[in-house]
């Protein structure tokens, strides 16, 4: 098999899978603190089999993007949001914070070591980025471990949409994807380990992945898939779930505030009952990966809901894509503090 380099990569074609770019991060906590860190050209980790992250699920990460711009600098999009709730996440599993300004310097370190790997402007593509922690050491009993890892790797990711965003359609679940006061607000693997068989399931109709409700009453929507899910309601308001068991989007967020600040909507986080999906014209999922994937249809039990068209996006939520990624991509002013230059 070739070796993929910068210079052999189809930027217009890439997908969504793991590309080996020349550095990677690594930072150790150890009696207590951490150390300075460094970049490695090594993507193996050496650990304990005695570790907490493979037996207890000590663990936890983040995802995030750095986007070339037209005048070739390279942007990154809210990062010490990113920080913030990587070390949320950490508090929840006991383990080390990572010091949130050196989270965002390591993070610039990563990408000037790879900035070759960076894709052009135009493309849609971009390098993504995945912080990550993890509990070592020489364990064997359920207590929270003494030594971590901090790293963080890239690789190049495509435009989630080729060819341009289309609806897809989902299936309401009847799993959990978190329990009730767990662990659903941090961004933790067993999070996304319990979404595997839903999701697989889903795809196996013809759906795209699964939609979760709420776990103690199974009647308000939380998240799709592995991402949060807003509609737009036939009177032009933003709506997406509130609940404790919800993964905090830092896209979400940025989107309630540019449909409140950008197209003057009125939003509301709030519970998003099932029974009254009927008063959404427009709906999508959001995160880092796709930004916004548009739900056509959703199937709840034996009925089958469209909400503004199977097969074309709403036009509020095209005009939320097209100015979240044109702050992203440096074509349109952002909100101060939204953008740091690599």
């Amino acid at each position: 098999m070739n070796e993929i380099t910068p210079e052999t990569i189809d930027w217009e074609n890439l997908d969504f899978s793991y590309i080996k770019t020349d550095y990677r991060f690594i930072s150790k906590y150890k009696d207590g603190k951490w150390d300075e860190g460094e970049l490695t050209t090594d993507n193996q980790l050496h650990i304990s089999e005695g570790s907490t992250a493979l037996h207890y699920g000590q663990q936890c990460f983040e995802g995030m993007k750095a986007y070339r711009t037209e005048d070739g600098s390279i942007n990154l999009f809210r990062p010490f949001e990113n920080a913030k709730r990587m070390n949320n996440s950490c508090e929840r599993l006991l383990m080390a914070p990572y010091p949130e300004d050196k989270f965002v310097e390591a993070v610039k370190e990563v990408v000037r070591a790879n900035e070759e790997w960076v894709p052009p402007y135009g493309t849609g593509a971009s390098l993504y980025l995945r912080p990550f922690m993890i509990g070592i050491g020489d364990n064997v009993g359920i207590k929270a471990a003494d030594e971590y890892i901090f790293s963080i790797f890239a690789t190049p990711v495509g435009s989630y949409f080729k060819g341009g965003m289309k609806p897809s359609n989902f299936l309401v679940s009847t799993y959990d994807r978190a329990a009730p006061r767990g662990t659903g607000a941090a961004k933790v693997g067993g999070n996304y380990a319990a979404s595997l068989l839903p999701g697989k399931e889903a795809k196996g109709r013809s759906f795209s992945d699964a939609v979760y409700l709420d776990p103690e009453t199974h009647t308000k929507i939380e998240e799709v898939g592995a991402a949060n899910f807003f509609g737009i309601t036939k009177d032009d308001v933003f709506v997406t779930p509130k609940s404790p068991s919800i993964l905090p989007s830092i896209t979400k967020y940025s989107l309630l505030w540019l449909a409140e600040n950008r197209l003057n909507l009125k939003t509301l986080e709030d519970d998003v009952y099932i029974k009254d999906i009927d008063q959404f014209k427009e709906a999508g999922a959001c995160g880092t990966a796709a930004v916004i994937a548009p739900i056509g249809g959703l199937q709840i039990e034996e009925d089958f809901h469209v909400f503004y068209s199977e097969t074309e996006v709403g036009p509020v939520t095209k005009r939320l894509y097209n100015e979240l990624t044109g702050i992203q991509f440096g074509e349109i002013e952002a909100p101060d503090g939204w953008i740091e230059k690599v």
